[in-house]
């Protein structure tokens, strides 16, 4: 007997290639993702008890596909129609096609008649996995709004031939936003218990090394699938016994993947000697002089700062100054990293509160960093988050 939470992962890792193998073979992406879910439900409710099937994933491709059916003929009782449904054959499963298609389904999802916010929510929704909510939450937008705009993508890629792109570069920025969109919700989970959803981390590293596989020399491509690496090669470390969060500077390095790291190293020096580097390509050149420093004390902030300078030039979003900000504390001082984090607009939820929190812990205002240590805490919907914050605030009560 599978325990329910092993289920429940396999069901969320074969949940886009079902629903990408339905949108090939029939169209119909509404009707595709519904039937889907029918079969997840029925997968959640048989599986635990009566056992996992050999191929799980064409046991719900069968499944999803007689619903698919049905409700097709439901829908539209024409002759043609009917006839269209009744003809669809239905492959055993152990026929089902090897091929994945949840890479055509990512670029299906990134259509360039699709806004980017809406290409994003649609490939978080169809590929990711994540529900409406946890969308909304990481776009910080009500509920309401992000189901209309995934619905919206939804009507506007009907009929749209399933398949890959004639010209899926076009896409590429889109798609690689979305992918590394998706990884970072598994590696810092927006809400829940946990504070990582690894399943998803691990999702978006797959699909990124597909394309890479695909586009080998596509600058782009190579630092986000090294960024990938190199972040995701702290995971083991990142929590405490307990699931507690535990800060970059307070990590067992011991602990990180020392493969994904050399890996992920040889893959940013190849791209950042082959042209021009792209945001991904200098996001995964500072992940790599963290990872690649023995220790806290050695990190060469020096360096990280001035990758940011550039990074901040391409993208001058409020995450990536924010993070530059840090970058300036440690460089030169506290004081000046505050001054950084005051002067800047833009929506960043609890990520400036709690880096306010450090940098006063830092100079010594202890009361202004519980005080902001506890505005942090107050506005993640994310447990671990939470704890560590409120432990942070606790810390400097006496």
């Amino acid at each position: 007997m599978r325990r329910t939470t092993d289920v429940e992962d396999l069901l969320r890792l074969h949940a886009p290639q079902v629903l990408g193998a339905l949108i090939r073979r029939y169209g119909h992406f509404d009707a595709a993702e519904d039937a889907v879910q029918e079969a997840l439900l029925a997968a959640a409710g048989q599986w635990p008890g009566a056992g996992v099937p050999d191929n799980p994933r064409g046991w719900l491709i069968k499944v999803a596909s007689r619903r698919l059916v049905d409700a097709l003929r439901a829908e539209d009782a024409r002759r043609a129609r009917e006839e269209k449904a009744a003809a669809l054959a239905l492959p055993p499963a152990e026929r089902v096609p090897q091929d994945d298609d949840t890479l055509s389904l990512l670029f299906l999802c990134c259509h360039p008649d699709l806004p980017p916010p809406a290409q994003i929510a649609l490939t978080l929704r169809a590929v990711g996995g994540l529900t409406t909510a946890e969308i909304a939450r990481a776009h910080l937008v009500p509920e309401a709004t992000m189901a209309q705009r995934i619905s919206r993508a939804k009507q506007r890629v009907k009929g749209v031939r399933f398949g890959w792109p004639d010209h899926g570069v076009e896409r590429l920025p889109a798609v690689l936003h979305t992918l590394y969109l998706i990884f970072n919700e598994g590696y810092t989970a927006t809400s829940g218990p946990a504070l990582q959803r690894r399943d998803l981390a691990g999702e978006a590293i797959r699909l990124t090394r597909t394309v890479h596989r695909l586009l080998p020399d596509t600058g782009e491509v190579t630092g986000l699938l090294a960024l990938m690496l190199l972040t995701d090669a702290r995971r083991e470390a990142r929590t405490g016994p307990h699931g507690d969060l535990v800060p970059l500077d307070e990590q067992d390095r011991d602990r990180w993947d020392k493969a994904a790291i050399e890996e992920g190293v040889a893959l940013i020096t190849h791209a950042l000697s082959s042209g021009p580097a792209g945001p991904y390509q200098l996001r995964a050149a500072i992940a790599a002089v963290h990872d690649e420093a023995p220790s806290a004390e050695a990190t060469d902030w020096r360096e990280i700062l001035g990758l940011y300078d550039v990074l901040v030039r391409l993208v001058p979003g409020p995450v990536e100054l924010l993070n530059r900000a840090v970058a300036v504390a440690m460089v030169h001082g506290p004081e000046a990293g505050l001054a950084e984090v005051d002067a800047l607009e833009g929506e960043l939820g609890h990520r400036r509160d709690a880096v306010r929190g450090h940098l006063l812990e830092r100079a010594g205002s202890y009361d202004e960093a519980r005080a902001a240590y506890e505005s942090a805490a107050a506005q993640t919907l994310s447990l671990p988050e939470q704890r560590y914050l409120h432990g942070r605030a606790a810390r400097l009560r006496a």
